[in-house]
């Protein structure tokens, strides 16, 4: 009998040994399946393409969700849905943090497609002629950037006491061609390159019009803050997952991925410094 008890014992012990043992494996391996939301276009193709490939050989199983709008990737990264979202760049992260009152920080800044200044009238910045019609996008943010691009090259010089994330039309001191603003929907600037002289088309919509980038007079150099980044629920990141976001990002696999499938896009500071 007591041999027989001993045996079952050990039996049960066993057993149970072994069931916590599947059970710390699966735990460990739920870590590993990471949901990342991206808009639809070229932010849900750049997870495809050049981060969950990477992230795949690093053993995590990775399903990327696409979004249509701007709203429910930060509230579903919020509640959980999402480990992690790509579609935004600073100015707007802060600001829908602050409003909906949510703790958000970017792991890295990624390379995005720049706004650029677009024409089926003109081939050149040079031929631009006197009083030339240009579509600039009617909201604050994307209109500051349409007149950068404009001072950068010369056509428009800025009152320089004003912060260039903000500057308006009522900022612009010289406008060396007379060049004549026509505010419209950001979403509408790839159509309006068929009826006014010039329209400064970001990089999101041009993409989404099947515009090239390279087809652009010029393209802005922006300032990273104006960069699309990772971004994760803040107490998340000193987590592994955040480390391996930016490890791949900053690998030399995806920026030739970036070279290769995503023309155009500009490289933040720090893959230009690398």
């Amino acid at each position: 009998m007591k041999k027989l008890l001993l045996s079952v014992l050990f039996l049960l012990t066993f057993t149970l040994l072994a069931a916590c043992g599947t059970s710390d494996k699966t735990s460990t391996e739920n870590t590993k399946n990471v949901t990342i939301g991206a808009t639809a276009g070229p932010y849900s193709d750049m997870v495809n393409k050049a981060i969950k490939p990477l992230l795949e050989k690093k053993g995590y199983t990775v399903k990327v969700v696409e979004f249509s709008d701007y709203i429910q990737p930060n509230l579903a990264l919020s509640k959980g849905d999402l480990d992690a979202n790509l579609f935004q760049h600073k100015i707007y992260m802060d600001k829908f943090a602050e409003e909906h009152k949510l703790e958000l920080s970017e792991v890295i800044i990624v390379p995005t497609a720049p706004m650029g200044i677009y024409s089926n009238t003109f081939s050149s910045l040079d031929e631009i002629s006197e009083g030339s019609a240009i579509a600039i996008p009617n909201d604050p943010t994307n209109a500051a950037r349409a007149l950068l691009i404009l001072q950068e090259a010369g056509l428009i010089t800025l009152d320089p006491s004003v912060n260039p994330l903000t500057v308006s039309e009522k900022d612009v001191q010289e406008n060396v061609k007379n060049l004549q603003f026509k505010p419209i929907e950001a979403a509408q600037l790839p159509r309006a390159v068929e009826s006014v002289d010039l329209s400064a088309v970001p990089g999101n919509f041009a993409l989404a019009a099947k515009m090239d980038l390279l087809d652009a007079l010029v393209l802005e150099n922006m300032p990273d803050d104006y960069r699309n980044r990772v971004v994760m629920n803040t107490k998340d990141l000193d987590t592994q997952l955040a480390k391996d976001l930016k490890e791949v990002i900053e690998s030399p696999e995806f920026e030739q991925t970036i070279d290769s499938d995503f023309k155009g896009f500009g490289k933040p500071a720090w893959m230009v410094k690398k």
